[in-house]
Order: C-alpha cells, then structure tokens, then sequence
C-alpha cells in the first residue's frame, strides 16, 4: 500500500486538529499553534448548562455552550502560567469547536492528535470517531504516558495502523523537550520519519524511539527510581527533606528532587503509572517492582495527592511570617517545619564541578557515611534497572539516556552516570555486594571495554551490540562541550573561551558562574576582536549554559562602590563599553545566539552583533533598574539608536520623523525592567530588530548563527560605520519626565524608582541639547557612564543592588 506520508515533509504540516482540551491536549494545541499551524481544538459537548450560562439563557443548543470546553482551553492560553504561547495573541490560529458539530475539520488536518483521558476504551471510541472523518493521508497520533498503541488500534483499517503512532509529550509541552515516539508493527516507517522530523523541526523537540512497552522510557525509568528512592528514604530511616537533599543537584537532577517532585506529579498520578506497568507485565519480578507502596496508597486514601490538594509530603500553611512550608514526618505521617539538611557528604557534592564531580563526591566522601551509602542504594539499583531495559524499552542505551536527561531534565543518563562514577569499578562493588548485573554489562567490560560511552574523533559513540556505534547524527546540531574535547579550542580564560566552529568561523563561549560578565569575559572579548579580525571569517556568541548571561558581575560593582572607588567603577563601565564597541566595529561579521536568561550585560553584548539568532525560550530584557542603575555598556545608546531609526522608517526614509513614540516604547521597557517571556515577544517590548530573528529549534541555534556568519561573509561584509544617532533632546526628556512625575504622584513608583527613570530618560533623550540634533555614540555613552556613577553613589541603589545579590529577587525601596 501507498504510504501518502512518503510525499510529505514536515513543513507540509500546515493544518492539524487536536482532540481533547484538558491539561496536556490545550498544551499540544498551543504549541501547534506556536510552531505556526492552524488548529482545530475539539472536545466533546457538554451535557448541562453552568449556572453562568443559565443565567444567560443559554440552552444546549447554543453553540457558545456545545463549543464551551475547547473555547475555555483556549481562552486561558493568553493567561496561562507558565505561559503556553510564545505569543498571547497567536491564540487566533486556534479554533474551537466539539466533535459533534465539527467532525468534518478532521478531514482538513493534516496532522490529528488524540489527547483524551487515559483510559483504553475511550480512546479506542475516539480513534473510531477519527477514522470516521480523517483524511486518507493525514498522520494520527496519540498522546499517551504508557498506554499500548498497539491496543488503541486494535479494530482499525489497515491503511489507519500504518498512519498511526504514539506521540508523548512531556507536560508542558511548550517547555518539555522530549517527545517520546513510538511505532506499533503495523505504522509505516515513513509516518515515523515524518513524526519525527515535525517534532524536532517544527517543535523544536528532543525525540527518541521509544518500544510499545508500558511507561515507554523515562516514565518507565523515572517511576521505578521514585520508588526506589522512596523505598531507601523509609529503609534508611531519612527524613523527607534529607532525601530530596540528596537526590537533587547533589545527583546532578532537578532542585525537585523525588518527594517534592512526587507532590508535583500527584501521588494519585502516580499509583496510576506504577499499576499501568504491573498490570501489563507478565513478569513476576517486574511485577514485585512495581507493587503499590502502602505509604503512598495511605496519603492517596487520605486525600494527600501532593500540589494539587495542598498536601502532600509537604504542603504550605499560612504563618506569622506568610506561607510556611512544612514536611510530613514519616513515622507519624503528621507535619512539622521544614528542617534544613547539611553534612559533610552534602557539602562536597555542593562544591564539586559538574553533575559528574558532584555525584563522585557524594559517593566517594565517606562510603561509611549513612547519606553516601543511601546515595548509593539508589543510583547501583536505577542503573541495573535501566542496563536490564536495554533493548525492551529502546533498542540503544543512547536512547534511554537522552530521554531521562530532556524528560526529567536529569543533567546525565543513566549510563552517562555510570560512566562518571567509573564503570568498572562500580560493578565490581554491584557484585561483592551480591547485586545481579546484566550480562551484556559483564560481557562489555570483559571485552576490555571500560566505558559506555567515549570520543571518537569528533563524534561520541556509545555500546551497542557489542561495539562502539556512533550516536546517530543530529542535523543542525553543534556541541561546544565536543568541539572543545576534540581540542577545539583556540584559547581560553577563567570567564570565556573561543572555539573553532569549523569553515572559518569562532565562537566565543562565555562559561563564568552565571555566564555574568566580568573582566575575564571583556578581556576574551578584546582578545577574540583582534584573533578573529586577523584569522578568521566570522565570529559567533554563543554558549550551552542553563544561561545566555545574567548580566554584569554585580558583587564586584558594589564592593567598588561601597568602598567608594570611583576611578575603579568608572573604568570597568568604560572597559564594558569599549569592549562593546569592538563588537560593533569588528571587520569580521557577528552573530548573537542567545538563550534563556539574557539579562542587562547579556543583552548589551548581543546588541552590537550584525545580527541575532533568537533561542524561543529567551527572556531577554534591559533589568538594570530593578538594581537601582540604568544600562551602561552601551544599552541606553543602542536604544536611542533603534528609536532613531525606526522614526526614519516611519517617515518612509526622509529626516525629522517623530522620535517620541519609539522612545516612549524603548523607555518603557527598559525603565519597568521589562523583559521577553520568549524569543518572539523581544519585539513587543521594543528590543528586536529588522535583522534579528527567532528559531524553534534552541539546539540549532549555534548552526544556525554560523550560518549567518557566513551568509554575511559571503555578501562582501563590511563593519557598520560609526553613527551619528539623532536624539529627542531636551523636549524628548521632559515628555518622559512628565511621565514619570504622574507615576511618582499617583504612588505607582517610589522616589527612588524616579529618580533613576529621570536619569535614564535624559540619557535616551541625549540629554541637555537640541531637539532632533545628530550625536556620537561615544556622547551616548558619555551619558550612560556620568548616569551610572551618580546612581553607584546612591545609598538606596546601593541597598538595592545588596538584595539582589543575597535574594534573587528586585527591592523596591
């Protein structure tokens, strides 16, 4: 038989319908929508009227009650929290319905995702339901944590079993990398091309083949090492709190942990996993696994489901000093205070490098030590469970790998793990111990092997079947960490590094704490210009931290300035600028690829770049207010520009358009420290420019910046000449100090707050001069740093500046 999905791409999926509008099937449909698609959300029509739409006298009749379910769903999308639109108003490409009165829209999807209740016999009515109205060439797929897709087609025609397959979706599916895909024997192996190439191009997703086995992969794996880990807490005798202490970061996974991440989960939801893999297994150890924990099936029948009812293995309480947090006593199952947890063990794994250094310290601390010998308990039995899976659940040991490090974000896999903590000799210690390892394992060591996986080359390749096979190629995907261990680097300081990209092109990497720029970032900055200018064809910013950049080191600026060394301030601000500009004036072509956080120093050091490669997921935004300072590495000066030049594309090319609203649009944003809730919303707050553009896919973003890089290369590059910018002037300013007062007088800012608006809006107004009068970016920046000093001086910024660094958090005071 034909399989029309053969002709297909994933940039042919213009149209895809999703049925089922709870929790996860609202989710898939907002990203759908994310990734550009026009959706078509059906759920099924209600059978009674709510009291709101009797009181406007609505009967069951009415469209607005029969489309009532999906149009909720989508009118909480604009609102959600944590946000499901990268934009609240592409919310319009998706549209509501039931699946009574719009069963025909199916027929126009080239794309259906089933996201119903997790039950067999309802999906099985529904993926009739389906059948009935799909298109023939359309792909089907259902979104399921473990149900055998095999078993939901069960009944179907031949030519729907070869279209349909699992796509799992983590929750949420805006932010969640992994999708899990899985094939029954009938699905043709193009719809699982097709499949896949939609989820990692279009999704911007992390997909793995996963087997039509219960729980597929990470739930599999993940749920087997929550039981566990609730089995030792109970066999050890550790308090709730010292075991999440110790399956947290300390393990190289989530600030979650297990109990806390339980609680999130649902303890319910849970129970609901562990049945699903007893029930389908026929093997009795598998089984004795997977048996219900009678802790777990006590608070369930207590009502304790964790976040969702407020209590859980923790749950918040209003005290003297607000919400509380307090933590179930598991002898008594009773609550009390959240006692903190610290030890010597813990301690070392703190200061350790790395997921890997830091889980050898916890390890390799003290074995005797009661928290080393529980840490041990827990990982030797998830990774012997996770070798026994090889080839049940995923046919490659990458595979499950992957999926526990993009579905429960754990920084290493399983067998990644294992590599860290020494392979060999941990099997060893497995044996003496009396633990069964799988044979393959033994057989993989004994063939001199002393790794799962190891470089080759560039490449990293991993055990399978006996031999090293290279991980499969991700197109489009670049790692630094590899460039850098096949001896890539050109050069490197404590705060940055620059890397050989290949085909002439450098990347400069900033790896400080934080990614917070410092004298060794600039100092590599200048280092990089001058390199690069000489020797290369382009230069590329970019890095794999959980962050772009948080900004400026700020404990070094306040340390300066409370010691009142102002010579000392006021050349790092000039060495931030001066090394922006060198940026800027560069003879080779730069590309920003900026991810994540990417806050007031970050986003000065993408400004100057020819163009920026937008990760979706980074909140980008000029912040220096909420420390009580105003940017000054040159973000008031590129504002003023961005604001001067948008005036003249207003005006259609000719001088004198009206500079007022962009300014006002730019002052804004940067005086309420505004900032993005994603790559595409950079341009609602003011900060994108014409060049700039956003990818779906965050792990192209380096090749796609090399790309540019050479792009420009090629087009004959020549650096920006200097600019004159033309400002607003005095008049421009005293718009925006009228502003400022009325906030100041109707409460909504503090005193202090308007006092360093004013500044700000007299350094993008370009201060005390005519208006519409052309100035040097060095006048600018002149501004910003006499602004900032004055600022640095202030003993409330001073204050603010304090907090934030031992808070996290903005003061207003």
């Amino acid at each position: 038989m034909t399989i029309q999905a053969l002709q297909k791409s994933a940039s042919s999926i213009r149209r895809a319908a999703v049925i089922g509008s709870g929790v996860m099937g609202a989710g898939i449909a907002a990203h759908l929508a994310n990734a550009g698609m026009r959706v078509t959300l059906l759920d099924v029509v209600p059978q009674s009227l709510t009291a709101d739409e009797e009181r406007q006298g609505l009967t069951l009749a009415d469209a607005k009650v029969r489309n009532r379910l999906a149009a909720a769903a989508v009118a909480k999308m604009g609102k959600s929290q944590p946000a499901q639109l990268y934009d609240p108003s592409w919310s319009a490409r998706i549209t509501p319905g039931n699946l009574t009165d719009h069963l025909d829209a199916l027929g126009e999807a080239d794309w259906i995702v089933e996201a119903v209740v997790e039950r067999l016999d309802i999906k099985r009515q529904v993926l009739a339901v389906i059948e009935s109205a799909r298109s023939p060439s359309s792909i089907v797929s259902t979104n399921t944590s473990g149900l055998s897709a095999t078993s939901m087609a069960d009944g179907r025609s031949e030519e729907f079993r070869r279209h349909f397959g699992v796509t799992h979706f983590f929750n949420p599916p805006r932010y969640m990398k992994l999708v899990e895909i899985v094939a029954t024997a009938d699905t043709s192996p193009e719809v699982v091309r097709l499949l896949t190439e939609v989820c990692e191009k279009r999704l911007g997703k992390g997909v793995v083949l996963a087997k039509d086995t219960p729980n597929f992969i990470a739930n599999r794996i993940g749920t087997y090492g929550m039981l566990v880990t609730l089995a030792d807490t109970l066999a050890f005798g550790l308090t709730v709190e010292e075991a999440d202490a110790l399956t947290g970061p300390t393990m190289g996974r989530p600030k979650t942990a297990t109990l806390r991440m339980l609680d999130i989960v649902g303890l319910d939801t849970l129970l609901h996993v562990v049945d699903n893999v007893r029930e389908r297994s026929s093997d009795p150890a598998e089984q004795a696994v997977f048996a219900r924990p009678a802790l777990l099936e006590q608070l369930v029948a207590d009502g304790r489901l964790g976040e969702k009812t407020g209590a859980g293995f923790y749950r918040k309480i209003k005290g003297k000093n607000g919400s509380e947090i307090e933590s179930l006593r598991l002898d008594t199952l009773e609550y009390g205070p959240k006692r903190p947890v610290s030890s010597p063990v813990i301690d070392a794994s703190k200061a350790a490098k790395g997921a890997a250094g830091k889980v050898k310290a916890l390890l390799g601390t003290d074995p005797r030590d009661r928290y080393a010998k529980f840490a041990w308990s827990t990982i030797k039995k998830t990774l012997l469970y996770a070798a026994g899976q090889v080839g049940i659940i995923a046919d490659s040991l990458s595979d499950i790998d992957r999926a526990m490090r993009w579905g429960f974000n754990w920084e290493l896999g399983p067998f990644e793990l294992w590599d860290a903590i020494g392979l060999r000799n941990s099997v060893q210690r497995m044996q003496k111990e009396g633990d069964r390892v799988p044979e393959w394992v033994l057989s993989w060591l004994a063939a001199g092997n002393e790794s799962f996986y190891r470089m080759q080359g560039d490449e990293r390749v991993y055990a399978a079947s006996g031999a090293y096979q290279a991980e499969p190629a991700e197109p489009d995907i670049i790692s630094l960490a590899a460039l850098k261990e096949a001896g890539k680097t050109v050069f490197s300081n404590n705060g940055a590094s620059l890397i050989d990209l290949g085909d002439e092109v450098a990347l400069l990497e900033f790896h400080s704490p934080n990614n917070a720029i410092g004298g060794d970032i600039l100092a590599a900055i200048t280092q990089s210009s001058k390199e690069v200018s000489q020797n290369w064809r382009g230069l590329v910013l970019a890095n794999e931290g959980r962050h772009f950049c948080v900004g400026a080191n700020l404990l070094l600026l306040l340390m300066e300035a409370q010691s009142g060394d102002w010579d000392e301030v006021e050349e790092i601000i000039r060495f931030f600028q001066s090394s922006m500009l060198q940026l800027k004036r560069l003879d080779r072509p730069v590309v920003a690829a900026p991810h994540r956080m990417t806050l007031g120093g970050g986003v000065e050091a993408c400004l100057p770049a020819d163009q920026i490669i937008y990760s979706p997921e980074t909140y980008f935004g000029l912040v220096e207010t909420g420390v009580g300072l105003i940017p000054a590495g040159g973000g008031c000066k590129e504002a003023a520009a961005m604001a001067a030049q948008r005036a003249l594309a207003a005006s259609s090319g000719k001088p004198g358009g009206d500079l007022q609203p962009h300014l006002n649009t730019l002052f804004e944003t940067i005086a309420l420290a505004k900032t993005s809730s994603s790559g595409f919303e950079v341009s609602r707050i003011g900060l994108m420019r014409p060049q700039d553009r956003v990818i779906m896919r965050q792990e192209a973003r380096i090749a796609e910046a090399k790309r540019a890089v050479l792009a420009l290369d090629r087009a004959g590059y020549s650096p920006p000449a200097e600019e004159r910018i033309r400002v607003a002037g005095r008049e421009g300013g005293a718009v925006l100090k009228v502003a400022v007062q009325a906030m100041r007088l109707s409460g909504h800012i503090s005193k202090h707050d308007a006092l360093i608006a004013g500044k700000l809006g007299s350094v993008l107004a370009g201060g005390d001069i005519q208006p519409g009068a052309e100035v040097s970016e060095q006048y600018l920046l002149d501004l910003e740093c006499e602004a900032f000093l004055s600022l640095c001086g202030e003993r409330k910024t001073q204050e603010r500046m304090s907090h934030m660094l031992a808070t996290g958090k903005p003061l207003r005071n």
